[in-house]
């Protein structure tokens, strides 16, 4: 079958072996090498692209100490336990120093978070109380004229239950390490007048923006002496509509803070703001 098939097929007479044989002349030769760059032009090209990476992998910078660990953290970039594995270990009385109070500080702001619990027991005022007066502050409920807080003993009287009509109408934190976490649990006093953060450094805008919301409606006086707010910090105080005496370090220190402290009282004219009562 195959040689009848092979016999049965038969090329043109004016198609031949000879005429569909290829030229090799005609035939496109591959491109050789590109021709080498000048020096400088590589040099230029190279360091823009350097230029360009917006981040140096960990593993290439010059300054990384290298271990086994290096493969590991050139292709997981982000991970800071690899990163921290890089470093090589500081057992000096300062870096030991610092860790601890860096510790220290996480665990604290980490203790002073808001606990729903705590609130939906206690009520509100009560467990804002305990919050502050724990922590060095001083507290007063009205119709009363005591102050609570601490004792020598570290000790206090605050009610372990919600109490009906225990009204929070004053809470001093001054002198006190709060930190921004803690600010939650100040928020939600409806009754309360009169707050204070006077030498309260680590106090800034952030926190003065975390306790302004409309969430302290009745408050009417505010110290914010010693602290680390700005004139930027002021313009969100716009939030409490009752406020008539804020008390900052020096309203009058420069012309941003005489604009900020005008509009202030231009929107509120009930509001007057001094560096003392």
């Amino acid at each position: 079958m195959y040689k009848l098939v092979k016999h049965s097929i038969r090329l043109p007479a004016a198609i031949s072996r000879a005429s569909i044989h290829r030229d090799p002349s005609t035939d496109i030769k591959p491109i050789g090498p590109k021709p080498d760059l000048d020096p400088e032009i590589e040099k230029q090209i190279e360091d823009d692209k350097q230029r360009l990476r917006w981040r140096t992998p960990y593993s290439e910078r010059p300054d990384s100490f290298y271990s086994a660990f290096k493969l590991f953290a050139s292709e997981n970039r982000n991970s800071e336990l690899v990163e921290k594995m890089q470093q090589p270990i500081d057992l000096s009385p300062s870096s030991i120093l610092e860790w601890w109070r860096k510790r220290r500080t996480t665990v604290e702001a980490h203790l002073q978070k808001f606990i729903p619990e705590r609130h939906a027991t206690l009520g509100d005022d009560i467990a804002t109380a305990h919050f502050i007066v724990h922590r060095g502050g001083s507290v007063r409920f009205r119709g009363s004229t005591e102050w609570i807080q601490k004792d020598e003993d570290d000790e206090y009287d605050l009610p372990r239950h919600h109490v009906p009509g225990m009204v929070l109408e004053e809470v001093r934190c001054d002198g006190m390490t709060l930190f921004y976490e803690g600010m939650e649990n100040i928020q939600k006093l409806l009754r309360l007048k009169h707050l204070s953060f006077e030498n309260v450094t680590l106090f800034n805008d952030w926190y003065l923006d975390r306790i302004s919301g409309n969430t302290l409606p009745s408050l009417e006086k505010l110290n914010l002496r010693g602290t680390a707010v700005t004139y930027r910090g002021l313009n969100c105080l716009y939030r409490l509509p009752s406020l008539k005496l804020l008390l900052v370090d020096d309203p009058e220190r420069d012309i941003l803070w005489k604009l900020t402290v005008a509009m202030l009282e231009e929107w509120n004219p009930n509001l007057k703001v001094a560096s003392s009562e």
